[in-house]
């Protein structure tokens, strides 16, 4: 009687296939796209659609749009669906001069509190941003530069400030995404790894004055920027009338 061969065992899943079957991978591919602009504002993540998208079942689905609106870059409608979030650029004006006073207030206050070990992990942040600047890899600037800043408003030992600052760079995220995308298509990699050298001899030096300053030129670069990349983009076509900071 011929022998039976023994049932082929179904390949094992690998960390890839894993990973792709997983909230978190789907959240990160959603948040790119949102960020890029290629998902548009009010664009409708419906549940079901997604999930055959990605081919996974709804519960990771659920996971990634719960963190995006955590984020702020999708919003849940009074019908509980879930859309990304609007984006007016006309609020930007507002949204520069609150950037302004907070980061003004988090690196004085980062200079006067700091410790060797947080002037340390930040200058070790600001390598790896300097690193993706050499590499024109846009996406891992805006990574790490978000974390700089937000090791910075920590630094400052004071809780409220550091959590308004974070919530206003989350508001933000577009904004800033979509200015990096223009850096490191028109600025030389030498321009762009000299951006934090102020705001890290000011916090260095714990000269709380200087820090103040360089927090506000560096609102006033991140500003200027931007509306450099408004002049040559055509997405939006519209003036903005800019405070006096």
């Amino acid at each position: 009687m011929p022998q039976l061969s023994p049932p082929t065992k179904p390949a094992a899943k690998t960390t890839n296939d894993k990973k792709r079957h997983s909230g978190t991978y789907v959240y990160e591919r959603l948040r790119e796209q949102i960020l890029r602009l290629i998902l548009k504002p009010n664009t409708q993540l419906d549940e079901i659609s997604l999930a055959e998208r990605f081919g996974v079942s709804r519960s990771p689905v659920r996971d990634a749009l719960a963190r995006l609106v955590a984020d702020g870059l999708a919003s849940t409608l009074p019908n509980r669906s879930t859309v990304v979030s609007s984006f007016h650029i006309e609020e930007f004006p507002q949204y520069i001069a609150a950037l302004d006073l907070l980061q003004r207030a988090t690196t004085r206050l980062a200079a006067m509190q700091r410790t060797d070990e947080e002037l340390a992990e930040m200058m070790a942040v600001n390598d790896c941003y300097i690193a993706a600047a050499k590499r024109r890899d846009f996406h891992e600037m805006f990574e790490e530069n978000k974390r700089f800043h937000i090791l910075v408003a920590q630094a400052g030992k004071n809780d409220y400030l550091a959590a308004h600052y974070t919530k206003l760079l989350d508001e933000g995220q577009r904004l800033l995404y979509v200015q990096f995308d223009y850096l490191v298509q028109n600025f030389d990699e030498q321009v762009l790894e000299k951006d934090h050298d102020g705001l890290l001899v000011a916090i260095s030096q714990q000269d709380a004055d200087l820090a103040e300053r360089m927090a506000h030129e560096h609102t006033l670069l991140f500003q200027r920027r931007f509306l450099d990349y408004m002049g040559q983009n055509s997405l939006y076509g519209m003036a903005v009338e800019m405070p006096n900071l």
